[in-house]
């Protein structure tokens, strides 16, 4: 592992004392980018949401007029709340060979690498232009860079293909799992706990409902559909909160749940929850009506996003495998921006430094070997589009 300084170090400390999680605003970091691409001669564009308090960003170094490769990162970050960091985790601490920090692996250590190479792409004469986008908002569903699709869009050019930075180990991945998070809220009918039989019990009820989704959590997994190079290798499906109840002594008028899949690319999520809608339907909802007649169960969608599904021989894919050096290519259970840059018609792998293995956690960091390897594989990135 090397211990030499890289050259996006600096860029990387600066990006991580910006507290962009999710929840806040991101335009003060956005604001540095802009004024640091200016710097070099870049005009950078910037896409609001609807409320301006954050922004998504894009930027293209070289001929505007044809469509070149885009370098995308996300600028938030998961909270610190309750966590047990050793350090402060909005200020990079470089020890034992590795970067400690809220957002070094996830993901602004891709993002200051592609920073630190825009002085040297300003004094080249680029063939192949270079295009810059960071989104905000990927940590809650992948939201800002739908915005930022749209406009892209609008625009006379877009990107030939994507590289989507996420922390892969610096392994092109090829595919990776879509998610669709459900919120079910069921509404029952209190009364006091000894004349039980009179309410309906909204959590057992909703507890009908955890088990159907445990039971399909388990035919997923035993009965496919599977697909090979995923970990796990099938849809999943999961329930990861319940809220509900007052007091012991009151049957609950109201429980609430939260569940997703994460799905194979191939796999469409629908019948699933069209499945768990069809028990709420036929059976729970005339059993709670024939109690009380205002009793009901909704089902609300929170987030939804694509899989990656691209073609290992695709241009895309080879590029990549040439710059990282790899072999072989992966597939990853974890979500990123990279299946909607790719139903917006843009090609798309994902290949970034760092391990995902290492995001969200406390004491987050990423090895300054994947700098080093990012560095690289961005400087050859630089020579490939460099006109002759």
């Amino acid at each position: 592992m090397s211990e030499s300084r890289p050259d996006c170090l600096p860029l990387l400390e600066a990006l991580t004392a910006f507290p962009t999680i999710s929840a806040d605003s991101n335009l003060p970091l956005i604001a540095y980018v802009q004024a640091y691409l200016a710097e070099h001669g870049i005009e950078a564009d910037l896409i609001y949401d609807e409320t301006g308090k954050k922004a998504n960003l894009y930027a293209t170094i070289g001929p505007k007029d044809r469509p070149g490769i885009c370098l995308s990162g996300h600028t938030d970050v998961v909270p610190v709340a309750g966590q047990d960091w050793t350090t402060d985790p909005f200020m990079a601490d470089r020890r034992n060979g590795r970067i400690h920090g809220r957002g070094t692996c996830d993901m602004k250590g891709f993002v200051a690498g592609v920073l630190a190479l825009v002085p040297k792409a300003a004094q080249r004469t680029l063939s192949t232009p270079l295009h810059i986008a960071l989104s905000h908002d990927e940590e809650v569903g992948c939201l800002g860079v739908r915005n930022l699709l749209a406009w892209l869009g609008d625009q006379p050019v877009k990107p030939a293909m994507c590289i989507v930075g996420e922390p892969t180990v610096m392994t092109p991945v090829i595919a990776h799992k879509g998610k669709i998070a459900m919120r079910c809220t069921v509404t029952g009918v209190e009364c006091h706990s000894s004349l039980a039989p009179e309410g309906v019990n909204a959590i057992h009820y909703a507890a009908d409902l955890v088990a159907l989704i445990r039971r399909m959590a388990g035919r997923l997994a035993a009965d496919g559909p599977f697909e090979a190079g995923f970990a796990p290798a099938h849809t999943t499906m999961q329930v990861g909160t319940v809220s509900g109840g007052s007091a012991l002594n009151i049957v609950p008028g109201q429980c609430r749940f939260d569940f997703e899949i994460r799905h194979l690319p191939s796999h469409d999520p629908m019948p699933l929850v069209d499945e768990a809608r069809a028990l709420a339907e036929t059976a729970l909802l005339p059993e709670m009506r024939r109690i009380g007649a205002d009793a009901g169960i909704a089902f609300a969608e929170l987030v939804r996003y694509p899989g990656l599904a691209t073609d290992e021989r695709h241009p895309v894919v080879e590029l990549a495998k040439g710059l990282s050096g790899a072999n072989d290519v992966g597939k990853a259970a974890f979500g990123t921006e990279a299946g909607l840059f790719q139903r917006a018609g843009i090609p798309t792998v994902v290949c970034g430094p760092g391990s995902i293995a290492q995001a969200h956690k406390p004491d987050e960091f990423i090895e300054i070997d994947q700098l080093h390897r990012l560095e690289t594989f961005l400087d050859r990135l630089l020579d490939r589009v460099t006109a002759s």
